[in-house]
């Protein structure tokens, strides 16, 4: 079964999801929304559309300021969680054993602990900024992502074309760059996917309690904050932020879900 034809497969499975295609299209127009916000604020008047906060700012461009914060935050971390989910899971996988113990009781761990509470004592120890905000997300982030990758390189590591790439000298690392890895890409898109909503939320909730992106930045979570706290006075200052938030969260994880589904029956060779 070639990979090409197993990614052709699970295309046209997910261009036939609907639930699939529609929060693609969301999420695009979401994303597009925010990174035009710059621009399409004061071109659509827009102090008009969703009224303003209560420092009397325009909440509209806020609200699409504070999603393109909030969407690179949950980007990037999720880039930082690839990176170290990827390569812990597959180097545990690959030599197994006591290296493979040692490395996933770490796992297990970091799992125990309250991750959130981590993220606010880094937070709290080295300062607030937006590096570190995603950087202190994807750090913890990686748990699960490696778990999965641990579990398809001990599934692949006695594979013909492993046994091959060994034979002809190569060193483990080389085989787990050049031969393991590319047959993880389904696994680790899949798990990116349902990442970054993971990421963005804990960014938001970071924001939230005053611990994220600084003053005078924005994202959702601070926004969020914002309107929570003024409520009773202009609710609508709450109610598109949190709106955003959730729809944007809802549609990554129902694709998320989609992909890997279409992934899954691809590699079945089932029907869409």
């Amino acid at each position: 079964m070639s990979g090409q034809g197993l990614w052709a497969r699970a295309g046209a499975r997910l261009r036939h999801d609907p639930r699939a295609m529609v929060s693609a299209a969301v999420l695009a127009l979401i994303a597009l929304s925010c990174l035009a916000g710059p621009w399409l604020g004061p071109a659509l008047d827009s102090g008009e559309w969703f009224g303003t906060d209560n420092a009397g700012r325009d909440l509209f461009a806020r609200t699409l300021e504070g999603g393109s914060v909030s969407l690179l935050a949950g980007l990037l971390a999720t880039l930082v969680s690839v990176a170290i989910g990827v390569a812990w899971g597959a180097v545990a996988g690959y030599f197994g054993g006591r290296v493979d113990a040692l490395m996933m009781r770490a796992v297990d761990a970091l799992s125990a602990l309250p991750l959130v509470l981590l993220v606010v004592l880094l937070v709290v120890l080295f300062g607030r900024s937006f590096a570190l905000v995603f950087v202190a997300v994807g750090a913890i982030s990686w748990l699960d992502l490696a778990r999965v990758v641990r579990g398809r390189t001990r599934s692949l590591r006695r594979s013909e074309f492993v046994d091959a790439a060994r034979l002809a000298g190569l060193p483990p690392q080389a085989i787990i760059r050049s031969h393991l890895v590319p047959n993880l890409l389904g696994a680790v898109i899949v798990g990116a996917v349902l990442t970054v909503p993971q990421a963005i939320l804990i960014e938001s909730l970071l924001s939230f309690l005053g611990l994220g992106v600084p003053e005078p930045g924005a994202s959702w979570g601070v926004l969020v904050s914002a309107g929570a706290a003024g409520m009773a006075a202009a609710p609508w200052a709450l109610l598109f932020p949190a709106g955003f938030l959730t729809v944007t969260l809802l549609c990554l994880n129902v694709l998320g879900n989609g992909l890997r589904e279409a992934l899954e029956r691809a590699g079945q060779g089932r029907p869409g």
